[in-house]
């Protein structure tokens, strides 16, 4: 297999004329090069749900899940995903995070654990996808430690709540 250019389908062509930023003009993958955009402070925020069985959620609170400290383990997990995003998600560029935060809720609604993540740079290019990456690896490490108990876990919603700076400025979900 070689590395040619994508041909057939709604990407066929030049880059510039879809605007299809990770392409070059040839149709090859590329990382976008953001050498030339300003340093901003920027800010994410993702969330999404482990839902579970409430005796679960009971064994957890308790300390009684089989594989300890169940919510503190997810919570570094999630925030070593945040910081290992660029090594995950291909042309994804690496940053340098000056914050990434973690939090895990129970929530009785789900039932099950409310998982959230807060990542902040200073730099050309946004930190959505590492928001997104800790909560998704907080969920698969919840899932991991708690499999044990139930085997009918769902990880569910994960999405983009918010963000901050950049070009396209602020943006909220549901706004």
């Amino acid at each position: 297999m070689t590395g040619g250019p994508i041909t057939g389908g709604p990407m066929t062509g030049v880059a510039g004329e879809a605007g299809l930023t990770h392409l070059d003009e040839a149709g090859r993958a590329r990382m976008v090069d953001v050498s030339d955009k300003p340093q901003t402070d920027r800010t994410a925020v993702a969330e999404g749900v482990l839902r579970c069985q409430p005796e679960t959620v009971e064994a957890v609170l308790a300390g009684r899940a089989p594989k300890g400290a169940v919510l503190t383990t997810a919570e570094i997990a999630g925030i070593m995903g945040a910081k290992r995003t660029a090594e995950l998600i291909p042309l994804c560029h690496p940053l340098f995070l000056t914050k990434a935060k973690v939090t895990i809720e129970p929530d009785e609604t789900a039932p099950g654990f409310r998982v959230r993540a807060e990542t902040r740079t200073n730099g050309p290019t946004g930190v959505e996808m590492e928001a997104l990456t800790a909560v998704s690896v907080a969920c698969l490490t919840l899932y991991d430690m708690l499999k044990a108990l139930d085997r009918e876990m769902t990880i569910d919603g994960i999405r983009l709540v918010s963000k901050s700076g950049g070009r396209s400025g602020d943006w909220r979900a549901g706004s």
